[in-house]
């Protein structure tokens, strides 16, 4: 009974631990604020259009144009990048594709997702979404992880005949992210996110930062709560119950391998 006991403990021990850590590791969803979102798009990365995560933007350009957006991304966050191109009526088959940079204007490979399609003379848009590797919270100098700071996405047609330049196109972006939790959580982190211009802005005084002067800042949004904001994982959850069920298992394997405590029953010499 009592290694019974012992064991109902562990168990509903885990059970506790477990429940929030489930309810942490998925996504919370969040209202698009559609309101603000941006009607336009950059042509290179210095004048790429911020957009935060969960709006939709939208942009009016001519094929063969370069169509650029930034976005943050932080630690343990797994962003999907999906892009609507409505074509015009009358086209020939246009070849789109969508790729991502990170802070540094390194290309990041997708994990999956369709990043180049092909739309033939009988489509009237063409859809691309590229689900980048999970971000980490540091990683080598030599390797090419997801780091947190700016990302930058970039939209355009490839191999476009002499006929279909400069038609007019509407393009849609939209950036959304899962939260993957501790499975991704690593020691170590940045100092600072990879974002254009903090090192700008970093050590400057009060009245630098006031003077429209200054030294541009070169990517303004960061995610709700701040940068590193994901310090806290469910990896500490299951650490903590982890050991709370080895003591009790202790405890239990204690109790079934000490007997009753008392000593061999002699019979009385005769």
């Amino acid at each position: 009974m009592r290694v019974t006991r012992v064991l109902g403990a562990a168990l509903l021990t885990l059970g506790l631990a477990a429940a929030p850590a489930a309810a942490d590791s998925s996504p919370s969803p969040k209202a698009p604020e559609d309101g603000g979102a941006p009607t336009r798009a950059g042509t290179s990365f210095r004048t790429a259009t911020e957009v935060e995560q969960g709006q939709t933007a939208t942009a009016r350009a001519s094929t063969g144009d370069y169509l650029y957006w930034s976005f943050p991304a932080d630690a343990g966050q797994r962003p999907t990048v999906h892009a609507t191109v409505k074509l015009p009526e009358s086209h020939a088959a246009q070849t789109w594709q969508i790729d991502v940079y990170d802070g540094l204007r390194r290309r990041q490979a997708c994990q999956y997702g369709a990043q180049t399609r092909t739309a033939g003379t009988d489509k009237a848009s063409v859809e691309l979404e590229c689900v980048l590797r999970t971000v980490r919270a540091w990683s080598e100098p030599w390797a090419d992880d997801p780091l947190p700071g700016t990302y930058y996405v970039r939209l355009t047609a490839l191999r476009l005949p002499t006929a279909d330049l400069g038609q007019a196109v509407e393009a849609e972006l939209r950036v959304g992210s899962k939260d993957v939790g501790g499975a991704a959580a690593v020691d170590g982190s940045l100092s600072e996110p990879l974002v254009p211009g903090i090192a700008m802005t970093s050590g400057a005084g009060e009245e630098e930062k006031d003077d429209d002067s200054g030294s541009p800042v070169l990517a303004g949004l960061e995610p709700e709560d701040g940068w590193s904001s994901g310090w806290w994982s469910d990896r500490w959850v299951w650490t903590a119950a982890g050991g709370a069920l080895a003591a009790l298992a202790g405890v239990a394997g204690y109790r079934l391998t000490r007997g009753s405590g008392r000593p061999p029953r002699v019979p009385p010499s005769t």
